[in-house]
């Protein structure tokens, strides 16, 4: 909790499991695990900022 992820939203409802998502968390898979993507510079970005 606390951080900025990146993520894709607004897609068309979906089924994941036994809840209804409409947003894509990105991340990476690695041979530690999954890394989430985060933005370079947290302090310079907001919520809602388009990925280039």
């Amino acid at each position: 909790m606390g951080m900025k992820i990146v993520a894709v939203t607004n897609f068309a409802p979906k089924q994941v499991a036994n809840f209804i998502s409409e947003a894509l968390v990105l991340g990476a898979l690695t041979s530690d695990g999954v890394i989430l993507l985060t933005p370079n510079d947290p302090e310079k970005t907001k919520p809602g900022d388009r990925i280039a």
